[in-house]
């Protein structure tokens, strides 16, 4: 009940009521990636391609999509990666969320948000003034 409750009110949790309806009638199931985002193809868009979407396991977070899933998602390959032998390329680096607005986020030396001071200025650097 929590379950369709969530889905029901939610569009961030996994999948919403219509979306549920929608990938059972069009839907045909592609893959899934080592996170648990399931894939799915089927309609057509505007463009006369064919509709792509993913159901994402927990929250919807769009930097949660692999790279090879990503080039499948935006119709950059036409082979999903469960298709081929999709090997990441060397200068992949592997996944990482996105950490924005979490205690893990990036803070610079200086910023408000960190007990860090920022390094002093070196002289090498002259403000303009108007008129000079």
């Amino acid at each position: 009940m929590k379950t369709f409750l969530t889905q029901f009110f939610t569009w961030w949790n996994s999948q919403t009521l219509g979306t549920r309806l929608h990938t059972w009638r069009h839907g045909k199931k592609v893959g899934q990636d080592e996170t648990g985002n399931v894939y799915y193809e089927g309609g057509i868009d505007s463009e006369g391609r064919t509709r792509r979407w993913v159901i994402y396991r927990n929250y919807s977070e769009a930097s949660a999509i692999p790279p090879g899933w990503h080039g499948w998602m935006h119709h950059r390959v036409d082979v999903a990666p469960p298709s081929e032998d999709y090997k990441p390329r060397d200068w992949q680096k592997p996944h990482q969320p996105n950490l924005t607005g979490s205690p893990a986020a990036y803070r610079p030396k200086g910023s408000v948000l960190t007990n860090q001071h920022r390094p002093q200025v070196t002289g090498d650097y002259d403000a303009w003034t108007p008129g000079s």
